[in-house]
């Protein structure tokens, strides 16, 4: 179930079996182990122990972190746009991260601020219509917009892409994604459109849930509420619970991604002992990590994937993918 490295498929594989072969006898020898008859970790409930070097988490490690480009490549091009998630496809990368809001008129939208002002020219389009909230604006509207000469001239006409014209290049571009949707407290009921808009993509199959997509957000509530629609998505919760509540988010989730400063190696050990929605040794992706000391502290960490604006560099220093 749990989403599978692409570029490291075949190492996983190896490295698998030769595990498997190693550890054989001494499982088979062991009352009581991990996944034995009579073990009390053997029934993957949530919230339960995870194995000790559980093959799946056990192998990512060895490979590296996973790589995710932060609103695409976000360093090299402005966030969230077509321009942004190019940019990452044409370093070597697959993974892309966006942020998922809602227009007026109910178009689902890629933009992380809950303002246009940031990043786009709004103000001098609508100069009557502050604070230029995104839910204030239809889409037609926001298509007007350039969201790219406030990062360089070189991008100016850049728009904000609707979800469905970024899902598009994302497939085009043979990309996975990490969805965030954002601030659902203004949009209610997003969860279920962005989902639905998913199936009509064709995102929902066994292939993409299983490979290509996984769904976050920092509202425990919508990740809840992810779960509950589709049981077979991977999802995460934004943010870093506490030792002591990280039972109750394995009821829900499969990984725990915190802000980089937030974390220390032992809180990263007490979310992996962890197995969460499925059953699996819970992961840990963390954020924003933009220079090569900061993204080799996280790695010795043991942090599962980071999350950057400059995914070169992040290689570079840890060697993931």
């Amino acid at each position: 179930m749990y989403v599978v490295r692409p570029a490291a498929a075949a190492a996983a594989a190896f490295l698998g079996l030769a595990l498997s072969l190693l550890g054989a006898g001494a499982a088979a020898a062991a009352p009581g182990a991990p996944g034995s008859p009579g073990s009390p970790r053997s029934t993957g409930a949530p919230g339960a122990p995870a194995p000790a070097s559980g093959a799946a988490t056990g192998q990512q490690r060895f490979l590296g972190p996973v790589v995710y480009s932060h609103r695409g490549a976000s360093a090299y091009a402005p966030e969230n746009t077509i321009d942004s998630i190019d940019r990452a496809m044409w370093m070597g990368f697959k993974w892309v991260e966006n942020d998922v809001q809602r227009t007026r008129d109910g178009e689902l939208v890629v933009i992380h601020d809950d303002s246009l002002a940031r990043t786009t020219n709004v103000e001098q389009l609508f100069p009557d219509r502050k604070p230029w909230l995104v839910k204030d604006f239809t889409a037609a509207e926001i298509a007007r917009l350039d969201a790219g000469s406030w990062f360089d001239p070189a991008f100016a006409g850049a728009r904000v892409p609707t979800l469905r014209e970024y899902m598009d290049r994302v497939q085009d571009n043979q990309q996975r994604l990490l969805l965030e949707i954002k601030k659902p407290e203004l949009y209610p009921g997003i969860e279920e459109q962005t989902l639905k808009l998913l199936g009509e993509l064709g995102w929902l199959d066994a292939k993409h849930v299983s490979q290509r997509l996984v769904v976050q957000s920092f509202s425990a509530d919508s990740v809840r509420i992810v779960h509950r629609l589709r049981p077979d998505l991977v999802t995460a919760f934004l943010g870093t619970p506490t030792v002591a509540e990280l039972p109750r988010y394995a009821e829900f989730t499969d990984r725990i991604n915190p802000w980089h400063t937030t974390i220390t190696a032992d809180w990263v050990k007490a979310v992996h002992g962890l197995r969460g929605a499925h059953g699996k040794a819970m992961e840990v992706d963390t954020w924003i990590v933009d220079d090569a000391p900061t993204a080799r502290k996280v790695r010795e960490m043991g942090v599962d994937g980071i999350i950057t604006n400059m995914p070169d560099v992040v290689r570079e220093a840890v060697g993931g993918f």
